[in-house]
């Protein structure tokens, strides 16, 4: 288990700047399973699932957990798959919330 799955995500509105590259891929150790893009202002992963009903209880528990954080995934459900992408839209690129937000997804069972 990651240290950042013990964090909480904070309330961001922009003013400070999106993580670097550098930045970004030394903290991927800590959202295993989840891809970074190539220009570092966003991960993504991919799950897969048995059915539809399952895939999206999954999103449910992604969703719930997201409103407890106050940080919001884009998320896209179809038959036996579901990805999720995370960027802060309101700095353009990744801050510690996304990290932190795909280290608790990823203590979710699916």
């Amino acid at each position: 288990m990651s240290e950042y799955s013990d964090k909480k995500c904070v309330p961001c509105e922009g003013g400070f700047p999106a993580l670097t590259l550098a930045q970004a891929q030394d903290l991927m150790e800590h959202a295993p399973g989840w891809s970074l893009n190539e220009a570092g202002t966003e991960i993504h992963r991919d799950y897969a699932f048995p059915d539809f009903a399952t895939a999206l209880s999954f999103v449910n528990e992604v969703g719930a957990l997201a409103e407890e954080e106050g940080h919001h995934p884009d998320i896209t459900l179809s038959w036996g798959k579901v990805g999720i992408t995370l960027t802060t839209h309101s700095i353009g690129g990744l801050s510690e919330n996304d990290i932190i937000l795909a280290a608790k997804i990823g203590l979710l069972q699916p």
